[in-house]
């Protein structure tokens, strides 16, 4: 039961290991593209290329789903950002249970967003945690767990991808360890406990008046999506740029202020250095390349 990108690797490792897939799970499709037609998600395409059965339901709550559900006669059901709601009857409808994997070291960053906030919140580490379901966000007991560094300069894509491969072999190793009757269960302590609470567009705007390293970490959190954004006039008219890239900079001065030719801007406290972005409506680009073509002087401000 998965939908996005990050969901395929596990597929991919539970078929390569020789696991008998009763069924995929996955959003249904929705209309993307120019011409607004319906895609199907990563999972869905993936589940394709291996033949399996695939189901699309819009909720879990309808009786009937649950009763097809509960047909498939499954040991147990394998969760990877889903997107659906599984009620207490589909998490008791298969009798060795429901495993999640969550990209986080549970109980830190329970919920919609664990990898943005745990960049955004500046932590050197993060990590995936398989852990069998309750009817709870995130609070059932841990099977396995897997640290993962963050680089001081790593965005949450980078750190996406690299949990999502991790993350695959966990699961794996998991289910075989309930195959084999060797899973043990760890209950989460209570100690500890944060919350990734979904992103808002509100929150996306860079506030340059933070420090330098909240700056910089707010710019990684939110790469490649939804992106942290600044204002920067153009021939008089405001142009919203995200930054994708940055690194701590050096120098000082009035927040949002143009340091040097490299594009630094000053912060609160220090500066940012800013490596890569994309202009609305343009492709990404590296800051060398954006300043060839959008001179920005030294002494200008960006907002």
């Amino acid at each position: 039961m998965g939908t996005p990108e990050f969901a395929v690797p596990t597929l991919v490792e539970l078929v390569n290991a020789g696991h008998d897939i009763a069924a995929v799970y996955t959003r249904a499709p929705k209309p993307a593209g120019r011409g607004m037609a319906l895609q199907e998600t990563p999972v869905a395409r993936q589940a394709g290329r291996f033949g399996l059965p695939l189901r699309t339901p819009k909720t879990l709550r309808d009786i009937a789903e649950q009763a097809d559900f509960a047909a498939l006669n499954a040991d147990a059901a394998v969760v990877v950002a889903y997107g659906l709601i599984l009620p207490k009857a589909v998490l008791g409808a298969v009798p060795l249970g429901c495993f999640n994997l969550h990209a986080s070291l549970l109980p830190r960053w329970r919920g919609a967003a664990p990898i943005n906030r745990a960049v955004m919140a500046g932590d050197t580490e993060s990590g995936l945690s398989v852990m069998k379901m309750d009817e709870g966000l995130d609070t059932g007991g841990v099977a396995l767990m897997e640290n993962v560094p963050i680089g001081s300069d790593s965005t949450a894509g980078d750190l996406h991808d690299r949990l999502a491969i991790v993350g695959a072999d966990l699961m794996e190793r998991a289910i075989g360890a309930l195959e084999r009757g060797a899973m043990q269960i760890v209950p989460q302590p209570g100690e500890g406990v944060t919350y990734a609470k979904k992103i808002d567009k509100n929150e996306t705007r860079i506030d340059w008046n933070r420090p330098a390293d909240e700056v910089h970490d707010h710019i990684r959190g939110l790469s490649p999506f939804p992106g942290a954004w600044f204002e920067w006039k153009h021939d008089g008219e405001p142009v919203r740029v995200k930054v994708l890239r940055s690194t701590l900079g050096q120098g000082s001065g009035a927040p949002g202020t143009v340091l040097d030719h490299e594009f630094t801007v000053a912060c609160g406290g220090g500066a940012v250095r800013i490596l890569e972005l994309q202009r609305a409506g343009k492709q990404p680009m590296k800051a060398s390349q954006f300043l060839r073509g959008n001179p920005v002087k030294t002494g200008a401000r960006v907002a």
